[in-house]
């Protein structure tokens, strides 16, 4: 069996991205899906290391981002649990995502006062 994702991404004449769709062959959906960011991580085994693709749009908002980022560190500790089941670090992992989350909200009112 085999699953192709296809990721298009237009840019604008100083290469930052103005839209990201993609379509996966085992998906439901029969149109590219739009997405406002994305991030892309590949693991070399040889190297050792990781390699990343992360974008956004123009339309991304600050808020946005923070929740995009929120809800990736929460499904990345998911992840990490199905793999290792360390509980404990998983713990810690999502500690973080709920206190990081937290102090954005609350640099945004803040901001929003001032």
């Amino acid at each position: 069996m085999k699953s192709t994702i296809t990721v298009e991404i237009t840019l604008d004449k100083d290469k930052v991205p103005e839209s990201i769709n993609w379509t996966a062959t085992d998906s439901n959906a029969d149109m590219m899906q739009k997405s406002k960011a994305m991030m892309l991580a590949f693991w070399d085994g040889e190297d050792k290391s990781a390699m990343r693709i992360d974008l956004w749009t123009k339309e991304m908002m600050v808020d946005e981002m923070a929740d995009f980022y929120f809800q990736t560190f929460m499904s990345m500790a998911d992840t990490f649990e199905r793999a290792t089941h360390q509980h404990e670090l998983v713990n810690d992992m999502k500690t973080f995502a709920k206190d990081f989350n937290k102090k954005f909200r609350e640099i945004q009112l803040k901001e929003n006062k001032g």
